[in-house]
C-alpha cells in the first residue's frame, strides 16, 4: 500500500515531537483548544465511557489521552514514530490507557473495518496528499450508527490571512511553514468526500480565536477553523 503521507510534513512534525506536551511550545494551540474539542465530541457523539474510539493522526496524544479520561477504550494511530514515542512516554507518566499504533488509517481500515463507535481526525486532512482517502478510511473504520469527527481549516482569503499570516507570521502562534494554503479544505469538499464514502453530515461548527483575550470559542463562524461531524447510517 502506498502511504498517504507527505515525507516533508512527516519530517516537520517529527522534528518537534519532543515538545508535544510542552504547553508553551508550538503545540500550545492544541493544548488550549483541547477542552473545547473534547466537550464538542461528547456533546455530538454522546458519552464516551465504554465506547471504542479511534484517533487518526494522534501525534503525541493530547486529544487521545483526554478521550481516554472520558472512559473510552482508545486507539491512537500515527505515521510518526517519534510522535508516538512521545505519546507512549507521556502515557507512562499519566497512566492513560491508550493503544498507540504506528499505522495508516487506510491499512487499519482493511485490518479492522467497522470496529469503532467514534473516529476522530483532527488537524490532519490539511497535511496529507489525499484527504479523500483518509475520509474514506474513517468511514470504513466506524460502525453503523457511529460518528466520525474532522477538524481542519477552510480555504478562502480570510483563512489565509488569519491561519497563515496572522497565526504564523504576526502572532507567532505556530511556526512559519506549518500550513500550506493550497491544502486547506472547504466544508463542501469534505462533505463531498464523506458522502462518497457513505457518511451523512451531522453538524458543522466553527472555532474562533480572539487575539486580545487569547480565548478560543466554538461558534457559527466556520470561515477559518471548523469541525464537522458525520454519521454512518449503515
Amino acid at each position: 500500500m502506498n502511504l498517504n503521507v507527505d515525507p516533508s510534513e512527516l519530517a516537520k512534525f517529527s522534528a518537534v515531537a519532543h515538545r508535544w506536551w510542552d504547553p508553551d511550545s508550538e503545540f500550545k494551540p492544541l493544548h488550549d483548544i483541547n477542552p473545547l474539542r473534547v466537550s464538542y465530541i461528547v456533546r455530538q457523539c454522546g458519552e464516551l465511557a465504554g465506547k471504542a474510539v479511534l484517533d487518526v493522526g494522534c501525534g503525541g496524544g493530547i486529544l487521545t489521552e483526554a478521550i481516554a479520561r472520558e472512559g473510552a477504550k482508545v486507539t491512537g494511530i500515527d505515521l510518526s514514530g517519534k510522535a508516538l514515542g512521545v505519546a507512549r512516554l507521556h502515557q507512562i507518566e499519566s497512566g492513560a490507557i491508550v493503544d498507540y499504533r504506528l499505522m495508516a488509517a487506510e491499512a487499519l481500515a482493511i485490518e479492522a473495518p467497522a470496529s469503532f463507535d467514534v473516529v476522530t481526525c483532527m488537524e490532519l486532512l490539511e497535511h496529507v496528499p489525499d484527504p479523500a482517502s483518509i475520509v474514506d478510511a474513517c468511514a470504513k473504520l466506524v460502525r453503523p450508527g457511529g460518528y466520525v469527527v474532522f477538524a481542519t481549516i477552510n480555504r478562502n482569503p480570510k483563512a489565509y490571512a488569519l491561519a497563515i499570516v496572522g497565526a504564523e507570521y504576526v502572532l507567532g502562534l505556530l511556526p512559519r511553514g506549518t500550513h500550506d494554503y493550497a491544502r486547506f479544505l472547504k466544508p463542501s469538499e469534505i462533505a463531498t468526500f464523506a458522502r462518497t464514502a457513505g457518511l451523512e453530515t451531522d453538524t458543522l461548527i466553527g472555532m474562533t480565536y480572539n487575539p486580545f483575550t487569547r480565548v478560543y470559542r466554538l461558534e457559527a463562524d466556520t470561515s477559518v477553523n471548523y469541525i464537522m461531524t458525520f454519521r454512518r447510517e449503515q
